[in-house]
């Protein structure tokens, strides 16, 4: 169980690096510390769920952003598919930002 555990725990660290490459295009910061991503949940057969938001339901980006998001995250080694959900409550707000992110837009 151990092992299981830590491949799984190990496949999410992969996905996340790989969804730090992803940008929302109205900020600098990536999805992941931007804190859109609310979510990742990795089953027994390593089909990934992702649960993320937006900036707003009106985001311009709602029709491309999740699917890169899944693009990104299907092309890391051992990901068997991913389904995306959107979240819409909790609301996104700036405390959801990494302090980097923070940093990074000069909220901090």
């Amino acid at each position: 169980m151990t092992s299981e555990l830590s491949a799984k725990d190990e496949l999410r660290e992969r996905i996340i690096a790989q969804l730090r490459t992803c940008f929302d295009p109205e900020s600098p910061v990536n999805v992941y510390d931007l804190g859109l991503i609310y979510g990742i949940d990795i089953a027994d057969d390593m089909s990934v769920r992702i649960d993320m938001t937006l900036t707003s339901p009106n985001c311009p980006s709602i029709e491309s952003l999740p699917s890169e998001i899944q693009q990104k995250a299907e092309s890391v080694e051992g990901v068997k598919e991913v389904k995306i959900e959107l979240i819409w409550d909790p609301p996104f707000h700036t405390g959801m930002m990494s302090d980097e992110a923070k940093l990074q837009l000069g909220l901090m």
